[in-house]
């Protein structure tokens, strides 16, 4: 193989460092054997083992590689480790640049130890930067996220969609797809894994929770919209249960119809139930926020220079005096911290249920040349209060919490509905339904 530059991108050029580092090994290893080509030769010595028996010859070069000048300093000493490899390595003609590149930039997004900065292949950057856009997807029908442990979790599946049919339950882990292990994947790299043509059919090796060892589940893959607005209270109920999913650009807009139809109808209260909701567009939440305040903040938020961001109520919600309780899980994440953290900090709503999941960060999709793409963490958020949500979640004001994520989600209920009625009594008699 001929000698060349590496190509002068980013990717290209942390690919060596990596591979450096991975060929390293740790400190009770022996030393390897690097011979160098006789016509670097300088200097010799001899690397000797323990025994003081010598194990090969190193041979260092004459000069230093020059640099060129288009390659920053700080990329300079990976720079030389890729011409080396490239010259030297016994396998150079089967080196897959392509190959190389994905790996080396997910060591190096992997060394910044940030969950939410990852690598995202071109498959899954594709399916991932479609869903809004399309309005739906064609999968199993479950929103998941990643725990702090790197495990793939079942945070709810979708009423009526393929996953509950099947038996998938909140709280469940996936630990492998189609037979093969996903750990270590990044979380679009494993939906894009799990998702796939309608009718077609994944196997799913499922953990339940107490459970010690996985089981093999099937799901037929179909077609799943993608709604952000579920009435889960009968018309007319005296408190109108609404359930959101996530946050879409329209989802405010559907909420407030929703609300002042239950009004209408004579609702006295709202439930509101974010469990499970993983998140989405901070402008919604901003926008679904406004429906129940007057003013002030729903969030700031802080980025790598210290800039501080506000998020100020935008005012005119349809919604700012009825009686509300908010509910949340562990799986309440992003997005959905905000929305509790805003409500609790303005004494707007009672928080019921479990503590949220604990992202509270603003990050950036970038495209990258290869087709892939990379997620960076940009701000951090905090509530109007200053209390910040990453790695803490919120804490609700009335906890409810069972072992059986199903006991769990009914006892919750209940108790939101007992606390609205109290709410109600206190309120000199008047209700907004009335």
């Amino acid at each position: 193989m001929p000698n060349r530059n590496p190509p002068l991108f980013i990717l290209a050029l942390i690919i060596a460092g990596v591979l450096a580092l991975s060929a390293c090994g740790n400190g009770d290893e022996e030393p390897a054997a690097t011979p160098m080509s006789q016509g670097d030769a300088g200097d010799s010595r001899s690397v000797l083992s323990a025994d003081g028996s010598s194990l090969t010859e190193v041979i260092p070069a004459e000069k230093a590689l020059e640099i060129p000048d288009e390659v920053p300093e700080e990329l300079a000493v990976i720079w030389e480790a890729w011409t080396l490899l490239t010259k030297h390595h016994v396998d150079k003609g089967n080196l897959d640049p392509a190959a190389l590149s994905e790996a080396a930039v997910k060591g190096m997004l992997a060394a910044v130890e940030d969950p939410h900065t990852y690598y995202v292949s071109p498959e899954a950057f594709a399916i991932d930067t479609q869903d809004i856009l399309l309005g739906r997807f064609e999968g199993i029908g479950a929103h998941v996220q990643m725990n702090r442990a790197g495990k793939l979790i079942i945070s709810s599946p979708i009423p009526g969609g393929p996953a509950e049919g099947a038996g998938l339950r909140p709280g469940d882990i996936v630990v492998t797809v189609n037979g093969e292990s996903i750990e270590g994947l990044s979380l679009p790299e494993a939906v894009a894994l799990i998702r796939g043509p309608e009718g077609t059919v994944v196997t799913l090796g499922i953990l339940h929770i107490g459970a010690i060892d996985p089981v093999a589940i099937e799901v037929r893959r179909r077609k799943i919209p993608l709604e952000s607005v579920l009435l889960r209270s009968e018309p007319g109920a005296r408190f109108v249960h609404i359930r959101l999913t996530n946050f879409f650009p329209q989802t405010a807009e559907e909420l407030g119809k929703m609300i002042e139809n239950a009004v209408d109808d004579g609702a006295d209260g709202l439930i509101l139930d974010v469990r499970g909701n993983l998140g989405g567009l901070l402008t919604s939440v901003v926008d679904v926020a406004s429906q129940f305040l007057s003013d002030g903040l729903v969030l700031y938020e802080i980025d790598g220079d210290g800039n501080r961001k506000n998020w100020k109520v935008r005012g005119g919600g349809a919604a700012a005096e009825i009686p509300m309780v908010l509910l949340v899980n562990q799986f309440s994440a992003s997005a959905s911290e905000v929305l509790a953290g805003a409500l609790q900090d303005h004494e707007r709503a009672t928080i019921v249920g479990a503590t949220t999941f604990g992202k509270g960060v603003a990050g950036i999709f970038k495209s990258l040349t290869n087709g892939g793409g990379v997620a960076i963490t940009t701000s951090r958020w905090f509530t109007p209060q200053d209390r910040a949500i990453q790695g803490v979640g919120v804490e609700p004001d009335v906890e409810v919490v069972a072992r059986d994520p199903r006991d769990a989600d009914v006892m919750q209920l209940e108790k939101a509905i007992q606390v609205l009625e109290s709410e109600v009594t206190r309120t000199a008699g008047g209700s907004p339904g009335s």
